[in-house]
């Protein structure tokens, strides 16, 4: 045993002195985009202001393990060489928001969040993108389950509550639209146009959320400025939350957040584009209305509620939407080899949405449509 650990330890000794100029490279060569963990680990040794930021030991050997990828960012961790604290490495892979510097806002948006308790803490943030062309972030890690629907609604609309109620000072630098409801139909607008342009789109998909278009535009034709805005996700989806029973629960994952209506987030953890996504559940109304209230309890006066179920409601409608529209897009740059969805489970789900019965359980119950079809499976 102490044979092999010293042989771990010169091992991981040499691929600190190839990362650091060597010609000597640890095992195969590594790809040249960034998403090797061995050009994670060349990074944490080269960059003094990451060392610096993070109280990394000049030369000291880290091992970087690859998480999850997603369409926009993907994720390694790594274990403090001193501290033991294991750390998140996150790697920008795109902007879902077209911004040129998307990972310096998504650590602007969690360090204004840092007073909810709820979110990562930012460690180090790299905007230049001298890493592989990406921008490049550390956080703290945070442990935590993803989120059972039949289980956590209460625990998310605590964690809602505490997210939304952190205070938004003038200055705030997010992304502010002035008709929130409407810059979602732009949004799907933009995203449908994508699928429209590609030459293998469905004439029935085409004509189907054509006629949802219309329905959506009637519900967000008044333009309506926030009163008060809110720090607000806009992506949450059950893996988002890190529920902890006998502890803190967590929301990470900020990779769109803006200053808008909080109706918005209520809407987009409780339509079915959502649940669907990375479960097979989909709420009923008993389900919509216990969380809505667990989250009126859970706001306990801090800020105003006012038409909270009438605004939600328009949201659900307008998220169902762009749920689907995200869907067509993302199925549409697939299949013209644009960009690659992440995985077959994701391509999977994005067929799912665009054909029966879901796209009819949609129109039926969230657009007063009446095609044919039922509801996915509960």
């Amino acid at each position: 045993m102490a044979i092999d650990e010293t042989a771990s330890r010169q091992a991981k000794r040499t691929c600190v002195d190839a990362a650091l100029g060597a010609s000597e490279t640890c095992g195969a060569p590594a790809s040249p985009d960034g998403l090797d963990p061995r050009e994670v680990e060349a990074y944490l040794v080269r960059n003094t202001a990451a060392r610096t930021a993070l109280d990394l030991p000049e030369r000291a050997p880290i091992e970087v393990r690859p998480l999850a990828r997603g369409e926009y960012n993907a994720n390694f961790s790594f274990v403090h060489p001193v501290t033991g604290r294991k750390l998140l490495f996150r790697v920008n892979l795109g902007s879902q928001m077209h911004l040129d510097d998307q990972i310096g806002y998504e650590a602007h948006a969690l360090t204004l969040l840092e007073p909810s308790g709820r979110t990562p803490r930012v460690l180090f943030v790299d905007s230049s993108k001298s890493y592989f062309g990406k921008g490049v972030l550390v956080e703290e890690w945070l442990d935590g389950r993803p989120l059972s629907y039949d289980a956590d609604l209460d625990v998310a609309a605590e964690v809602l509550a505490d997210v939304h109620a952190v205070a938004l000072s003038d200055g705030h630098g997010l992304v502010a639209p002035d008709d929130p409801l409407g810059a979602v139909i732009d949004e799907c607008e933009a995203m449908f146009r994508v699928y429209r342009r590609w030459a293998g789109a469905d004439r029935t998909t085409l004509d189907r959320i054509d006629r949802l278009f219309a329905h959506a535009r009637k519900v967000a034709c008044e333009p309506r400025v926030p009163a008060h805005r809110h720090i607000v996700s806009t992506e949450l989806n059950s893996r988002n939350f890190l529920i902890n029973e006998r502890g803190t629960s967590y929301l990470v994952d900020w990779e769109k957040p803006v200053a808008g209506e909080v109706e918005q987030d209520l809407a987009h953890f409780l339509a079915p584009t959502t649940t669907f996504w990375k479960t097979e559940t989909v709420l009923d109304a008993r389900d919509v209305d216990r969380f809505i209230e667990a989250y009126e309890h859970a706001v306990a006066g801090r800020f105003s509620l006012a038409s909270l179920r009438d605004r939600t409601a328009a949201y659900l409608t307008i998220t169902c939407l762009r749920g689907l529209t995200w869907c067509a897009m993302a199925y549409a740059q697939h299949r013209s080899g644009e960009r690659s969805v992440a995985d077959a489970y994701t391509l999977g789900k994005v067929e799912s949405y665009l054909g029966d019965p879901f796209l009819s359980f949609v129109e039926r119950e969230f657009f007063g449509l009446s095609p044919e079809g039922g509801a996915p499976r509960r």
